[in-house]
């Protein structure tokens, strides 16, 4: 679990660097909640402290909410999500090793259905704001959800890459008018391309040390890259190309540090590659014929459900029994 957590200080550094202080702020906010959560359901349950407290799993939960938060979201937002995400969709199952979904995209997903207006305003990239804000500011608008005068409302409105992309198809515009708008770079959104660079660096790291399976990862990327390489051939004016879905929203979190966790995934080298293929493929298909633009959370969440079918056709036959 440390390892996991040292894996995506990189990505948080630079999030943090492009999108503001505020992240450090929901970060702060999630890590308490998630402990106090697991502490409170772990006396419930009459199950030891030290132990669960200090496995790191919590903490794991808590930072992939805080990565997939808005950096000026109210307290009260990433606060809901990791509460809901602990003691229902971990604890409520029986804890650590039990739960049958991924606890921070069955969090994200509530307050994202709840509250979309709140969890689709994202700042854009800090380089291409007229005021940079500060970690005050930052406080500042999270708890009173006011900023100084000197703040336009343009600022606090921005939408993510993949919801400006959604925007504009909507409007009948082509990708090529879309991807004049400053919020896109070469290979995706201001800033969000170096934040999946990043996540890429960490999850290689990962996958060096043997701590997470190949088989997912690239499972995903060939569902959503296939899905995106043939949408594009056909209509190249209405659909983007595979480096562009790969490296916006949440492909890289999703692919390196979401679907890989251990409890809520396939578990035959076989079934883990099938899982990871739907993923990327229901992930794409949100995102292009769904309503939200990101479809990583509620991919993840249908795949979890499939494990257990993936798993009863690709775990091997033990030797000498029918199954």
């Amino acid at each position: 679990m440390g390892m996991v957590l040292l894996a995506l200080t990189p990505a948080l550094y630079m999030q943090s660097m492009y999108f503001g202080p505020g992240l450090w702020v929901q970060l702060t906010l999630a890590c308490v909640t998630a402990l106090t959560c697991e502490a409170l359901a772990l006396a419930v349950r009459y199950k030891a402290l030290k132990t669960t407290l200090t496995d790191g799993s919590v903490l794991i939960t808590a930072t992939l909410l805080a990565m997939s938060m808005p950096p000026l979201a109210p307290w009260w937002l990433i606060v809901s999500a990791t509460a809901f995400a602990v003691l229902l969709g971990k604890h409520a199952y029986g804890g650590l090793g039990f739960n049958i979904f991924n606890p921070a995209m069955l969090g994200y997903a509530v307050v994202l259905v709840s509250f979309p207006k709140h969890m689709t305003t994202w700042l854009p990239a800090q380089h291409i704001q007229p005021i940079e804000i500060t970690f005050t500011q930052a406080v500042q608008a999270i708890f009173s959800g006011h900023l100084p005068d000197a703040f336009t409302v343009d600022i606090l409105s921005g939408a993510s890459p993949l919801a400006a992309l959604k925007s504009g198809l909507s409007q009948r515009q082509t990708i090529e008018e879309i991807f004049n708008q400053p919020v896109f770079a070469s290979l995706g959104g201001q800033g969000w391309q170096w934040v999946s660079i990043s996540i890429l660096i960490g999850g290689l790291f990962l996958l060096g040390l043997k701590i997470i399976r190949w088989q997912i990862p690239l499972g995903v990327f060939l569902g959503l890259g296939t899905c995106a390489w043939l949408m594009h051939q056909v209509n190249p004016g209405q659909h983007t190309g595979v480096i562009f879905h790969l490296f916006s929203g949440a492909t890289m979190l999703c692919a390196f540090f979401i679907a890989t966790d251990p409890v809520t995934a396939a578990t035959s080298p076989r079934g883990r590659f099938i899982y990871g293929i739907g993923i990327g493929s229901l992930t794409y298909i949100i995102r292009d014929f769904g309503s939200y633009h990101d479809g990583v959370a509620f991919a993840v969440l249908l795949m979890n459900l499939a494990v257990p079918l993936i798993d009863k056709f690709t775990i091997p036959r033990i030797y000498g029994r029918d199954a």
